[in-house]
């Protein structure tokens, strides 16, 4: 494996800006672990120079795919950590509804995968009586993700977390059972977008924001940006839903209020 002043060589440097111009990733952004995953794939395909890396990436489609996938590891399931969900059905949505005094919440699935955590969102939007005409908003940078999630096709394994009746009114099975297609109601309440949380603008008047298990992969100082921009997204009273792995230590510099584990709220 490399070690870690690689990850500051010149010739590695100027591999990461020309790969910033291709996928519009800026890798300086991210932890080592990252740059650990590069340089194992670099390994693995027995490529020499960064300039031949770059090469196989920039005019082999499905090289880029798979260094793409090898980078960001879009594993997820519905539900997960299902007692967070549940607070959200039981709790914060109808709170929310309550203190705006109707029920078109804006709904924000950050950095969304291959969409299980948006349409585990939109299944509580049904069931908590949302407005349909305000969809959930689900962002990724992983065009490739993002087009399995727009599919709505998911392993059993996956649904593990889901109750019966959920699988029963918002799923169809195929497969012999082995596989679950979302319904087409459900498809309507998301709207997909690719979108880099890094460089892009964020939207405002946010109700509820997950971003759940996506900034441990960026550095503190890229954190701390994230967290601010976030911030201004949500609605004065809106929710900040993060991993079961994250916390935010500073967040009363950022004006957040804590709201319980992993869950904060704009002043």
């Amino acid at each position: 494996m490399e070690e870690p002043n690689m990850y500051t060589a010149p010739e590695y440097e100027d591999f990461k800006q020309k790969m910033r111009k291709i996928i519009g990733l800026d890798l300086n952004s991210y932890k080592n672990q990252i740059h650990r995953r590069v340089h194992m794939l670099k390994d693995r395909w027995n490529v020499k120079t960064y300039d031949e890396y770059f090469s196989i990436l920039k005019n082999d489609d499905k090289r880029l795919r798979e260094f793409l996938d090898h980078l960001t590891i879009n594993v997820s399931e519905f539900f997960r950590n299902d007692r967070q969900w549940w607070k959200l059905r039981d709790q914060l949505i109808p709170e929310m509804v309550k203190k705006r005094g109707h029920k078109r919440l804006k709904l924000w699935s950050a950095g969304c995968a291959t969409g299980e955590e948006p349409y585990s969102l939109a299944i509580l939007s049904v069931v908590c009586g949302l407005d349909a005409s305000v969809p959930v908003l689900a962002c990724d940078i992983d065009q490739g993700a993002l087009e399995l999630a727009q599919r709505g096709v998911y392993l059993k394994r996956q649904l593990l977390n889901a109750p019966p009746e959920y699988l029963a009114k918002y799923f169809t099975t195929t497969d012999k059972g082995e596989t679950y297609q979302v319904s087409p109601e459900l498809k309507r309440r998301v709207t997909f977008k690719r979108f880099n949380m890094i460089s892009d603008a964020f939207g405002t008047g946010f109700d509820i924001i997950l971003c759940r298990n996506v900034v441990i992969y960026f550095t503190a100082e890229t954190k701390a940006h994230l967290y601010v921009k976030f911030y201004n997204a949500l609605a004065p009273g809106g929710y900040f839903l993060v991993g079961s792995t994250e916390q935010i230590f500073e967040y009363r510099k950022m004006g957040f209020e804590s709201s319980g584990p992993f869950l904060y709220t704009r002043k």
